[in-house]
C-alpha cells in the first residue's frame, strides 16, 4: 500500500513540476522585506531537536517577520518546539490527499498567508514539503544544494559538511543571515 502511495505521490509531483511557472524574485530585497517566513521541518525527532537549538538564530535573522513552522504530517512537534514566538502548522489527515501530499484546500490556506521566504530544512526527500515548495512560485525557496534543485528551490546553499546534520543546518542558517543582513562596508571598502 505504501509503495502505491509513493508512486501516486511521485506522479502528482511530476505533474506539478510540469505545470510550475517560476516568478521573478529579487534577492536580497525580497528577503529583507519579507513579512511571513515558512520553515519546513523534517519528520525525524533527532533532526527536530537539532533545529530547536537553532530557532533563536532564525528569530534574530527574521526579527521583523512572522515565523511559521510547518511540521511534517504525523510529527509530534508541540512537545519539542516552543509555542511562544512561532506559529506551528501541523497538517492533519483531513489536510492530506490519499497519497500523503497536501490537499488543495490546505495549499490554498497556506497561499493566503503569503509567504515571501520558504526555508526547507529537510535533508532527505519529503513529498509533502516538495508539494508545498511547488505551490509558491513567487517565494524565495531556500534549501540544501545538490538535493532537489529547480523548480523546488530558487536558492540552494552548498555546505562543506556532508553528513554532519547539525553543521549543515548551522551553515544554511548562517548563509541566509549573510544574505539577509549583509555586513556594512567600512571606510577602506572592505566588509566588517
Amino acid at each position: 500500500m505504501t509503495r502505491l502511495k509513493n508512486i501516486l505521490a511521485r506522479s502528482r509531483l511530476s505533474l506539478l513540476r510540469r505545470k510550475y511557472v517560476p516568478a521573478a524574485i529579487a534577492i536580497p530585497e525580497d528577503m529583507v522585506n519579507c513579512k511571513n517566513v515558512l520553515i519546513c521541518l523534517p519528520p525525524g525527532q533527532r533532526e527536530l531537536t537539532m533545529i530547536k537549538q537553532l530557532l533563536p538564530e532564525l528569530s534574530r535573522i527574521f526579527s521583523e517577520s512572522e515565523i511559521y513552522l510547518l511540521a511534517a504530517p504525523g510529527s509530534s512537534v508541540y512537545n519539542i518546539f516552543p509555542r511562544k514566538g512561532y506559529r506551528i502548522l501541523t497538517p492533519t489527515s483531513q489536510h492530506l490527499t490519499w497519497s500523503g501530499l497536501p490537499g488543495k484546500s490546505y495549499l490554498a490556506s497556506l497561499r493566503e498567508t503569503g509567504f515571501t521566504v520558504i526555508l526547507d530544512l529537510n535533508l532527505r526527500q519529503h513529498y509533502f514539503s516538495q508539494a508545498v515548495l511547488l505551490s509558491f512560485p513567487e517565494a524565495i525557496k531556500i534549501g540544501r544544494a545538490n538535493h532537489l534543485g529547480l523548480p523546488f528551490y530558487n536558492l540552494e546553499i552548498k555546505t562543506r559538511y556532508l553528513r554532519d546534520e547539525k553543521n549543515i543546518y548551522k551553515s544554511i542558517i548562517a548563509t541566509v543571515d549573510r544574505i539577509k543582513n549583509p555586513s556594512p562596508v567600512n571606510a577602506e571598502g572592505t566588509r566588517e
